[in-house]
């Protein structure tokens, strides 16, 4: 963060007269409740340490170190004496007091924003170290921190800073989110992309690699005709030969070349049809391989499209949730899962996934389709209780996302399971359906 901005920062600091909480909202970013419900987050990433205000902020967890329990005991709830950028450094300084029954206690809150050492240390009035987000020790830098030492002032700057004016100070904090989210989704996009693009390459790959239908019926054809021929000129063939030249129907002289020696010629047109038949076998399940192959192409297109249009951090986490499995669980190649709010929301790749999910989902889980066209089937599992409005239109946007890429306004139908029926594959019928509009053209 530049110094010229935190210069101004504390001018706009210096207006609060309380700290009212203080806690960690993740590993690295401190909210403070500044009187009654001016929040600013101080972020003290290493590499990127800034302050910024947002409307919400999700705490990740509920930290209890030593650094968190001597945080809230000196803060929560204290009187702001002063505020300052400690020797003109990008140092953000307070100097705070708790009354008690026993005596006012002054306690030094310090928020360095300086660059590899960033760090928050919390300072007695002799500026000996209480606590410290992160300890530093003597062979990691000549200023050490560590409880029970005194600190040491950091170095005066050899520079003079350049002037960057703000002309709203409170704006460009809420800026300063917005500009990391915007950056931290895009990075987030590309690697996202890039984990599905590899995938993608890996089926399509498969699916070049995949036998020509043309030329394994050919194979099937002349295995079957070259077997007969061997039949009907036994007579002219020795056994062990590895190529034969025999006389087709027609008279013209034939070349066949067998894989290996055989020691009888029948067992050398048994080979023939044997090649024949495994031919024709792959032949059979040729299409049902492409179709496979072709449906999880698709779907792959359909997941990047969606990640490439996410508006925000928790569609890609919605969209990727993370393993949380105690054992290994055989994964269902044919279906999706998701989890909105603790739901789980199955999504079928294909025909073979839709079929899986109307055949397993229980009667009061939640069945979602795009209304009086093709789509992908989506299932809520309930466990009985009632679903919130906006969990089932996050599933069918879902529904919506991995149907078609065209931005526009959809039907989408929803029921419990127990009022579909099964007509043949993924075909259905159903009633006391509801319908919900699902528009792609806004943001979410």
């Amino acid at each position: 963060m530049k110094l010229s901005h935190l210069k101004q920062i504390i001018t706009y600091l210096q207006k609060f007269q309380k700290i009212s909480a203080i806690f960690r909202v993740s590993d690295s970013v401190i909210k403070v409740a500044f009187d009654r419900d001016d929040e600013i987050y101080f972020d003290m990433q290493r590499s990127n340490s800034k302050m910024f205000r947002c409307s919400s902020y999700a705490r990740s967890k509920v930290y209890n170190a030593p650094f968190d329990v001597l945080l809230a005991k000196r803060f929560n709830r204290s009187n702001i004496l002063h505020v300052e950028l400690l020797n003109g450094d990008k140092i953000v300084r307070f100097k705070t007091s708790v009354a008690s029954a026993y005596k006012e206690e002054i306690t030094y809150l310090q928020f360095e924003f300086t660059g590899k050492y960033t760090n928050v240390i919390i300072l007695d009035e002799n500026d000996v170290v209480l606590e410290a987000l992160r300890h530093v020790d003597l062979f990691s830098s000549f200023r050490e921190v560590r409880v029970g030492q005194k600190l040491l002032d950091v170095p005066v700057a050899p520079f003079i800073a350049k002037e960057y004016p703000l002309d709203d100070v409170e704006q460009f904090l809420y800026d300063e989110y917005a500009q990391d989210i915007e950056e931290k989704l895009s990075s987030l996009k590309k690697q996202k992309v890039s984990f599905l693009n590899k995938k993608l390459k890996k089926l399509e790959k498969l699916y070049a690699s995949l036998d020509d239908e043309a030329k394994l019926q050919a194979e099937v054809e002349n295995c079957q005709h070259y077997g007969n021929l061997v039949l009907a000129n036994m007579h002219n063939i020795n056994p062990y030969q590895r190529v034969l030249h025999v006389d087709d129907y027609d008279g013209k002289s034939v070349e066949i070349e067998l894989h290996k020696e055989f020691s009888s010629v029948s067992q050398m047109a048994n080979s023939l049809f044997t090649r024949s038949k495994k031919a024709k076998q792959k032949v059979l399940h040729l299409y049902i391989e492409k179709e496979s192959l072709s449906s999880k192409i698709e779907h792959i297109k359909l997941f990047i499209h969606t990640v490439q249009e996410a508006k925000d951090i928790a569609k890609i986490q919605l969209l990727f949730p993370k393993n949380v499995q105690a054992k290994k669980v055989k994964v269902n190649e044919s279906i999706e899962v998701f989890w909105i709010e603790g739901y789980k929301v199955q999504l079928g790749k294909n025909e073979k996934g839709n079929v899986e999910l109307l055949q397993n989902a229980r009667a009061k889980d939640i069945w979602i389709h795009l209304k009086d066209r093709p789509s992908a089937h989506v299932i809520i599992t309930t466990d009985k209780q009632n679903l919130p409005m906006h969990i089932i239109e996050s599933a069918a946007r879902l529904c919506v996302d991995f149907t078609t890429i065209q931005k526009d306004r959809f039907l989408v139908d929803y029921t419990p399971r127990r009022e579909v029926t099964i007509q043949n594959g993924a075909n259905v019928l159903y009633n006391k359906y509801k319908t919900i509009e699902i528009d792609t053209r806004s943001e979410l």
